[in-house]
């Protein structure tokens, strides 16, 4: 069992800057590839990053250079840093994980899901 807690969402203006984060607890939590996926009203869930264990991130094309993410194994935290924030990037932000890279979320992959973080950027 992995247990998945994120903070950091707020209400920002365009152009500013969030630091998100994911406190991960259970077995062997290091090893895991962590993502953060984001749903906003109306559209799908969808992949935004992931760190793996040693580490090695990925991003999806809207968010790169704007976004980063990385991960502290001693804290067992993964942390979204989101600079120069758009209207579009407005979602409720989640913390997922599984032992693999997932890019398109489904019923049953990323295995476990945190409650998510609302993130609402206005102009």
């Amino acid at each position: 069992q992995v247990q998945l807690v994120e903070s950091g969402g707020r209400s920002v203006q365009a152009g500013e800057s969030l630091r998100l984060s994911c406190a991960a607890s259970g077995r062997a939590v290091s090893v895991y590839v962590i993502h953060w996926f984001r749903q906003a009203p109306g559209r799908e869930r969808e992949f935004v990053a992931a760190v793996t264990w040693d580490p090695t991130m990925y991003y999806t094309d809207s968010v790169k250079g704007r976004f980063t993410i990385s991960r502290d194994n001693a804290k067992s935290t993964v942390y979204l840093q989101m600079n120069t924030l758009k209207t579009d990037d407005t979602a409720v932000y989640y913390c997922a994980a599984d032992r693999a890279l997932v890019r398109l979320a489904t019923a049953s992959e990323p295995h476990y899901w945190g409650q998510g973080t609302q993130v609402t950027v206005s102009s």
